[in-house]
């Protein structure tokens, strides 16, 4: 914290006669006229009195002042005193100061005297900076047992508050015999709520509501690996925080990698296969976020690039690619236990730069290049039978396709239409949406723009498109999708523009 006491030069224009005379009447400007001490237990009635005779440059100080005494200790009670004088800017600093260091906020005497108005504030907020809603939850807990006889009652209400359904299972299970929640009909059936949408993941689409929506800060991180940029091939790894809507460069891969796979197994990626500009590779390196360390894996048994990759149940899948003489239908298996690969079966056809996707226990594989065409077919593995089957193709055939999951639904988007060689070929905005239960895909809103070989990723509930290949340019630019009302919008967008960049999320 910065010193209790600090002087000021302020113009004598700055302060009227009127208002210099009011403010030394109060005790407050105590130094030779055009200095003025702001000191701890003076500054709240020296801010009003200025607010009130509107002395910008006094408030001015007064703010910058209190923006430096910001503390967990004290930061609510600036933020409060900053609404009710009208002070937006020391508001707004006070409310982000409060949500970066929510943690230790809630530990403090203020956060336990809030009045329930201030507390149902604070939880409809989606950028405190928690690591899962269970800490909030807790936060709420703490403060009704902080008075409980007279809090109790409120408890109902702001527990419509907390994003329950997100709460992990074993946890909700305790909740229901949690004495604070037993008494009361509107707890017990907000904990009902959202065991259902636990129980019950094929009707989460129709259970959506403000609880469903998780907090920024819970979702992870996005991971923007590699791809192809102007300088035709990125080693480097962005990553993206949603709260602070934000991409910076973290790490960098041993070498160049193009038309590769990234998966994540154990909050690790696993980056898979490619190519490095001459030869295709069948190497694997697996990269620790939290170390910021890369280790060398076993690779697999074929070389391959424009390949899909992803983890069903516990393996991960490496699904077709090229292996620089031929397309391939072959499938190999990651698994983690045994640390080795083997093949399981075969797809129908072979597909280089396919878009691979986990659905209901089932592995697809989406679109892709066959040698002769671009492909609207889509085939879906099931593990448990060893065996692909077909499903209903897409309105448009797709080569480089981003593929994603959300709520039992698969999309798949952008992509080009025939290859890159046919004076026909055309880049795609189209989004397409896959319902397994009819097996009819459905046309949603396009993207804003066309994107070849784009990033396709999940993070909370939203899909993020980003980079590809526009016709022109690598794209730097991001876009992500709202399932629920059907509508894009752009966010930060990526350091450095590249396309077919592989894109995962990981919980940190």
């Amino acid at each position: 914290m910065s010193s209790p006491l600090e002087q000021h030069d302020v113009s004598a224009g700055d302060v009227t006669e009127s208002g210099g005379l009011l403010l030394k009447e109060t005790g407050l400007l105590l130094m030779q006229p055009g200095r003025l001490e702001l000191r701890e237990d003076t500054i709240e009635n020296l801010l009003s009195a200025s607010c009130l005779l509107q002395l910008s440059a006094v408030v001015h100080a007064c703010c910058g002042f209190l923006t430096k005494q910001l503390h967990p200790s004290n930061c609510l009670g600036i933020r409060s005193f900053a609404d009710a004088q009208g002070c937006q800017d020391l508001h707004r600093v006070a409310h982000n100061y409060t949500m970066e260091h929510f943690l230790e906020v809630i530990r403090n005497q203020e956060f336990l005297l809030l009045p329930p108005s201030e507390i149902q504030k604070l939880l409809l907020s989606d950028d405190m900076n928690v690591p899962d809603e269970e800490t909030v939850l807790g936060a709420l807990l703490g403060w009704v047992q902080h008075d409980g006889p007279d809090r109790q009652q409120h408890l109902p209400l702001l527990l419509g508050f907390i994003r329950l359904p997100l709460l992990a299972p074993q946890f909700l299970a305790d909740m229901e015999s949690n004495p604070l929640l037993r008494e009361s009909v509107e707890c017990q059936r907000l904990v009902m709520e959202a065991m259902k949408y636990h129980l019950l993941p094929e009707r989460r689409p129709l259970l959506q509501s403000p609880r469903t929506r998780p907090r920024k800060a819970t979702v992870g991180v996005l991971f923007a690996v590699g791809g192809m940029d102007a300088t035709k091939g990125a080693t480097s790894i962005e990553q993206y925080c949603l709260r602070r809507d934000s991409w910076k460069q973290v790490a960098v891969m041993s070498g160049r990698r193009l038309q590769f796979g990234v998966a994540v197994l154990e909050d690790r990626l696993y980056v898979v296969g490619g190519r490095d500009g001459l030869k295709t590779l069948n190497t694997v390196e697996c990269y620790n976020p939290r170390s910021r360390s890369w280790s060398v894996m076993p690779s697999m048994s074929t070389h391959r690039h424009g390949l899909g990759v992803a983890v069903l149940g516990g393996p991960m899948y490496a699904v077709g690619g090229h292996d620089g003489w031929s397309y391939l239908s072959t499938v190999e298996r990651w698994d983690p236990q045994a640390r080795q690969w083997s093949f399981v079966a075969s797809m129908a056809t072979p597909r280089s730069t396919v878009g691979v996707a986990v659905l209901n226990g089932k592995l697809y594989a989406v679109g892709g290049r066959d040698g002769s065409s671009c492909l609207k077919s889509v085939e879906c593995f099931d593990p448990h039978t060893n065996k692909w089957s077909g499903c209903a193709q897409m309105a448009k055939r797709r080569g480089g396709v981003g593929v994603a999951t959300w709520n039992s639904f698969l999309y798949a988007i952008g992509g080009h239409d025939a290859p890159a060689s046919s004076l026909a070929s055309r880049l795609s905005d189209c989004v397409e949406r896959y319902d397994p239960k009819t097996d009819v895909w459905t046309t949603v809103a396009p993207m804003s723009v066309s994107r070849d070989a784009v990033g396709v990723c999940l993070l909370g509930d939203h899909l993020y498109a980003v980079g590809g290949y526009d016709g022109q340019v690598y794209l730097n630019t991001v876009e992500a999708y709202d399932p629920q009302t059907n509508e894009w919008t752009q966010v930060a967008p990526l350091c450095l523009g590249r396309a077919g960049a592989c894109v995962v999320a990981v919980k940190l």
